[in-house]
Order: C-alpha cells, then sequence, then structure tokens
C-alpha cells in the first residue's frame, strides 16, 4: 500500500473537523448564548475536544494493532471497563427521557460512543482467534453475536436506538469479514431486527417519530395533510421540517456565514444532531456536497486501507472503524434531509460533543495504525 492512501486521509479529516468548527462558531452561538451565558463556549471547547482527539488519534497511530489480538487481556479489560460504565449510566439522571451521560465536572462522558469501538475490537479479536472456526455455528455466529449484543443491549435499555443501530451494524460488518457464514448472519440479523423492532414499538417517542415520517411522506403525496397528522407526530418531525426550511433557504451559495435564522431558537439542536442544516443554510449546496463527497472519500480510502491491511486481524478493525463514522455520517445526513426517520445521531466531527468527538479521532488513529504497519512491511 502506498503512503498516499494514508496523507489524503489525513488531509480529508482534517477539512472534516476544520469545516466542523467552523460551522459550529456560528450554529452554537445562539444556544450557547442562551444556555451559558457566553457565545463561544461551545466552540472553546469544541477546541479543547479537537485537540485532545488528535493527539488520542496519535497515540492510537503509534500504538500497534496488533498488540489487541497479541494481549487478548487488553480487549477483556476495555470491554468489562464498558460494560461497566453501561450500566452504572442506567442510574443517572435523566436526560429528555435517556440516560446517556455520566457528570465528570469537566464534560460529560457518553459510554455509548465508546461501546461502538468495544464492538469492534473485541469482536475483531474473538473471531480472528477462532480463525477456521468462524464458520461453526455456536462460535463463529453465536459466540460474536452474544459479544457485540451485551453492549448493544445494555445501550438499549439507556434508550439510545441509535447507537444499537451502529454497534449491532459494525458487529454484523465485521463477522462478514471475518468469513461467519451468510445464513447465520441472515438468521442473528432477523433475531436482531426483531428485538429491536419489539422494543421500538413499545416505546412512545420512537413510535411518534416514526409516525411522524409516515405521516409526513402521505402528506407530501396528498392523501394526509398537516392538520390530519396525530400531535405527537407533528412535535417528533418538528426539527426535521425545520432543517429542510434551513436547506431550502441556503440555495446554491447559501445566505452567509454568520447568518443563519433557523438557529434563532426555530431548530434547536442547531449545533449537535441538526449542525449540518446550518452549515447548508450558511454556505450552501457547495457545502452540502463538499461535505458528502469528503465522507465518501473518507469511506473510500479507508476501506483501501483495509484492505491492503498486513493481516486479516488489521482488515478486521480498520473496516468496522470505518464503517462506524462513515454509517453514523449518512444516517445523520439522511434524518437532516428527512430521508429517514427523526433519530438523534452525531454527524461525526461536526456535533458538538466530547466523547463523540473523542471516539471518531480514535476510530481514525486506529485505520493510521493499520495503514502504518502495511507500510512498514512493504519496504
Amino acid at each position: 500500500m502506498r503512503k498516499a492512501a494514508l496523507f489524503w486521509l489525513g488531509l480529508v479529516v482534517a477539512l472534516l473537523a476544520t469545516l466542523g468548527l467552523i460551522v459550529l462558531s456560528s450554529a452554537g452561538g445562539v444556544n450557547a448564548a442562551r444556555i451559558h451565558h457566553n457565545q463561544y463556549h461551545f466552540l472553546t471547547r469544541q477546541f479543547v475536544f479537537c485537540g485532545a482527539g488528535v493527539v488520542l488519534a496519535l497515540l492510537a497511530a503509534k500504538f500497534d494493532y496488533r498488540n489487541w489480538r497479541k494481549y487478548p487481556a487488553l480487549a477483556v479489560i476495555f470491554y468489562l471497563v464498558m460494560c461497566g460504565l453501561l450500566v452504572a449510566v442506567l442510574f443517572t439522571r435523566p436526560i429528555n427521557g435517556s440516560s446517556r451521560w455520566i457528570n465528570l465536572s469537566f464534560f460529560n462522558l457518553q459510554p455509548s460512543e465508546l461501546a461502538k469501538l468495544a464492538a469492534v475490537i473485541c469482536t475483531a479479536v474473538y473471531l480472528d482467534k477462532l480463525a477456521w472456526r468462524v464458520e461453526l455455528f455456536w462460535k463463529g455466529g453465536v459466540g460474536s453475536a452474544v459479544i457485540f449484543g451485551i453492549l448493544a443491549a445494555l445501550v438499549m435499555k439507556e434508550p439510545d436506538f441509535g447507537s444499537t443501530m451502529v454497534i449491532a451494524a459494525a458487529g454484523f460488518l465485521v463477522m462478514f469479514l471475518a468469513g461467519v457464514r451468510l445464513r447465520q448472519l441472515f438468521l442473528f440479523g432477523l433475531l436482531g431486527v426483531a428485538v429491536v423492532g419489539w422494543h421500538v414499538a413499545h416505546n412512545s417517542n420512537r413510535m411518534a417519530r416514526i409516525s411522524a415520517f409516515i405521516a409526513t411522506s402521505s402528506e407530501q403525496s396528498g392523501q394526509k395533510t398537516e392538520e390530519q397528522m396525530d400531535p405527537a407526530a407533528k412535535r417528533a418531525e418538528y426539527q426535521s421540517r425545520q432543517s429542510l426550511v434551513a436547506i431550502k433557504n441556503g440555495g446554491i451559495a447559501g445566505v452567509g456565514l454568520g447568518q443563519s435564522m433557523q438557529k434563532q431558537a426555530y431548530l434547536p439542536e442547531a449545533h449537535t444532531d441538526f449542525i449540518f442544516a446550518i452549515g447548508a443554510e450558511e454556505m450552501g449546496l457547495l457545502f452540502s456536497v463538499g461535505v458528502l463527497g469528503l465522507f465518501i472519500a473518507f469511506f473510500v480510502l479507508s476501506t483501501h486501507i483495509a484492505a491492503h491491511a498486513p493481516d486479516r486481524f488489521g482488515r478486521y478493525l480498520a473496516g468496522g472503524m470505518a464503517f462506524i463514522i462513515f454509517f453514523q455520517a449518512m444516517f445523520n445526513l439522511g434524518v437532516v434531509c428527512r430521508a429517514l426517520p427523526t433519530k438523534g445521531m452525531a454527524l461525526p466531527f461536526f456535533s458538538y460533543g466530547g466523547t463523540n468527538m473523542l471516539s471518531a479521532f480514535f476510530a481514525v488513529g486506529t485505520i493510521f495504525s493499520v495503514g502504518l504497519r502495511a507500510v512498514k512491511e512493504q519496504k
């Protein structure tokens, strides 16, 4: 593998992080002034998170990824710590109906973000150790599904269905890369969908969001007007409606950096889940296409690095880490553009949040660790 892939990947990540800070400087000002009486509160803290993330990425890149396989106790400890944190967070004070954060005074830790990393690392270590036995039902299929399934189940208890979906999807991807039989993947996939579907059906908030999405489709096709929509569905759909208004306002060239109207209390989560809409409003279609292109470039480059990894374990790790970031990005963009039901999921490198930023940079550092070892072995 050539060094060029690593260079371009680093450049893409740098551009994403820089764009994220630029958009946050505008999108977070109103809410920061209202909540913290300092319009630069979110931006200042995001700078710190971003700097810490870069340091973490460098350390992860320097760390030989093969040590996870060489010393499986590291993965076991990481897994147990994550399970402990996910149990502990269930006893914290709920915020907006969910218990997802542990207050560490200097920032709120969100264990579900780290659980995504643990799911990839621990499943990859387990499947790599199995070698040809990955094709066996109980060891390859059930064993690996239990590893990331426990993490997903704990996250779902918060409840955080978005992170549950990412953990499960990433775990299945690692299983696929490892060679687990397709019929086993299909079986566990159906089981997972059934379990999540049952929990969603018994959660009024999630059902309201799905109902709003379906009702909106009916409204757009002339089958149902907004007045006929269920009140809960209308509330659930409010943010996605406002995000579309922001995107439409932006047009091709945008209204200008700092000139967004939707961030003025119309779009409550302007600095987190719906930050992309503010960027599209202020910088227009060029911004939207550029961000989409950068995330696609990130995935293509990361996949190239994974394909040229020195060993199968490197392929599992790099592929899983790339998937976590790309999947979240595409899902977030789908929600913001109302192509998917409203679901809170951060946009990597853009949305305000310390744990999300650190986990994204750790994933990038792990991909670099795989790529750097591949370059060294070619010399």
